[in-house]
């Protein structure tokens, strides 16, 4: 287990490194630039922004110290914000989304799985057939329809929370509602689906054959091996939700980071991009790294060399 956690991490590095270079081309390759707007600029001032950005060298160096940066975990200075450097963005504006993700992926955790659960126990019931229906309906409405419908209602009509700003429980419930519909309706699916796989299977059986309590046979032996789908699903979701939803951002008027990346996009704010880019593929590597590892705390099959 330890050698193939440090095979893992030493990957990390090399793979954020690609994921930055496949950015900062494409960055690159796209028209225009910060600079670039309206007015043509005279060609002195844009040699000036040039050199002092030091866009005036060769692509090759360019690239050479650019990757310097990142290795250094220095992501520079913002060209939107010249007062404050891409470090310091991050570290201010991730909190607000890592709150709202984090409440968002408890609550979907929570009501999912139990939803699931009990759907998978009580196959063809009403509430088999209710919670799938619900399910289907988060999946199928999205979060910039669902959050101005519970701004509208909840809001603005019957005054029970805050429709924007970041402040408070009270100003998370609605966002963290939002966000969470759609995982909330995948982890229900999935453990419905881990599930009854699960409990059909023969070493199910013979723990039933051996007297053990119906209580003890789910908890111990079904439900482990029941939520894999929903742990594999938890790597890249709760990374995504880290990361935070430009929409739910947007609707709610929270400081969050994806509202800043596409802002940095917009602005073609070159640090910002790819010092956002680097740390959010080194987030989903370390998520995705952990739930590889508890696979095999799981389920005893698992092994790792």
């Amino acid at each position: 287990m330890l050698s193939f956690i440090i095979r893992r991490l030493l990957l990390v590095i090399p793979m954020a490194l690609l994921v930055v270079t496949v950015t900062w081309t494409l960055v690159r390759l796209a028209p225009g630039s910060f600079y670039s707007g309206e007015k043509t600029l005279p060609p002195a001032i844009e040699a000036n922004i040039k050199k002092k950005y030091g866009l005036d060298k060769h692509w090759l160096e360019q690239y050479g110290l650019m990757m310097l940066n990142i290795i250094r975990l220095d992501f520079g200075d913002s060209l939107k914000y010249p007062d404050r450097n891409v470090n310091q963005i991050i570290r201010d504006h991730f909190p607000y989304s890592a709150t709202v993700g984090i409440l968002a992926y408890l609550l979907a955790l929570a009501l999912g799985l139990t939803a699931g659960i009990v759907a998978a126990l009580k196959q063809n019931s009403a509430f088999d057939y209710g919670s799938m229906t619900f399910a289907m309906l988060g999946l199928s409405v999205p979060n910039f329809v669902l959050g101005p419908i519970l701004v509208s209602v909840f809001s603005l009509t019957l005054y029970m929370f805050p429709p924007a700003r970041f402040g408070g429980f009270m100003s998370l419930v609605l966002p963290v509602i939002t966000l969470s519909a759609i995982y909330m309706a995948y982890i229900a699916r999935l453990t419905r689906a881990g599930m009854l796989e699960v409990m059909r299977s023969d070493y199910i059986r013979t723990a039933r054959a051996k007297g053990l309590s119906e209580k003890t046979v789910l908890l111990k032996h079904g439900l482990r091996g029941g939520i894999i789908p929903v742990v594999s699903f938890t790597g890249p979701a709760l990374a995504s939700l880290l990361a935070g939803t430009v929409v739910v951002e947007k609707v709610f008027a929270i400081p969050g980071l994806g509202n800043i990346f596409i802002q940095s996009v917009l602005n073609r704010d070159e640090p910002l991009i790819l010092g956002i880019v680097a740390f959010l593929s080194i987030l989903i590597m370390l998520f995705n790294l952990a739930v590889d590892i508890s696979y095999g705390f799981l389920d005893p099959r698992i092994r790792y060399e």
